[in-house]
């Protein structure tokens, strides 16, 4: 297949949370090709310098920071050398989260605190911290992901679900705050893609992946780079008039 390149990324700087892995490392490769200059922080510094090695080694231009989306001054800082390196950030792309089970019996306040912060409150602080870049650029795009598990209940995973429908919501908070500025905030909800850490944790078998893509109305495995792929849809300007949206991309799934 052949998929389509944006050239309105060109050099532009785009800045990703949890980017050295799963989904996010598919988003930095994905807007790296797309000739962006890349920012990405992650707490895993191994992968995060490997990825960043494998595509500077390509001719791309790309940061990687090691930095606790959790800790929202070290958050601030990341962006700010990121706006040192390579200019005022253009595309901001919240991706970090953590997707863990849990049961409603077992979760204490701090548990639940840790799990909201992971998941949603960077969105707000990374979003407030390059909103003075895009409006200085006079344009920007901020993506947050979002999930379909809010949409279905959630109930393994309840503090994880709140935080995502929490993340719909921001999202058309700040689309209506930014859109004055000409900065567009939309989501995306991702379905079951198949990242190395779901297949480690949840789906360990072919089996089980199968039986999933079955309850899909396409029968294919859903990959990582799909998501990507709609991120750079709404990073460009091929997309300069959505804003305030949340995409599916769960291959019929809901």
């Amino acid at each position: 297949m052949t998929f389509a390149t944006y050239p309105s990324l060109a050099g532009r700087v785009a800045f990703v949370s949890g980017g050295a892995s799963g989904i996010g490392a598919a988003i930095v490769r994905a807007f790296a090709r797309n000739d962006c200059r890349v920012a990405f922080i992650d707490i895993d510094e191994t992968a995060g310098h490997a990825l960043a090695a494998e595509l500077t080694d390509s001719g791309r231009h790309v940061l990687f920071q090691r930095a606790d989306v959790t800790d929202i001054e070290a958050l601030r800082q990341s962006i700010a050398q990121a706006r040192a390196q390579l200019g005022p950030i253009a595309v901001l792309v919240n991706n970090a989260a953590n997707d863990e089970r849990h049961a409603v019996a077992a979760v204490d306040v701090d548990y639940w605190d840790r799990a909201l912060n992971v998941n949603l409150r960077h969105h707000f602080f990374a979003a407030q911290a390059v909103h003075a870049h895009m409006r200085e650029l006079g344009h920007g795009s901020i993506i947050n992901l979002a999930s379909i598990a809010w949409r279905g209940g959630g109930g393994d995973f309840p503090a994880y679900a709140t935080a995502k429908a929490g993340i719909v919501g921001l999202t058309r908070a700040l689309a209506r705050a930014f859109g004055p500025d000409n900065i567009r905030v939309n989501a995306i909800e991702p379905g079951a893609v198949m990242t190395e850490r779901q297949r480690r944790l949840w789906y360990t078998s072919q089996a089980s992946i199968d039986a999933f893509v079955q309850r899909q109305s396409l029968k294919a495995t859903l990959l990582e780079e799909e998501i990507a792929r709609a991120a750079l849809f709404l990073a460009a300007d091929d997309s300069r008039m959505i804003t305030k949206q949340s995409l599916i991309v769960d291959a019929g799934l809901r």
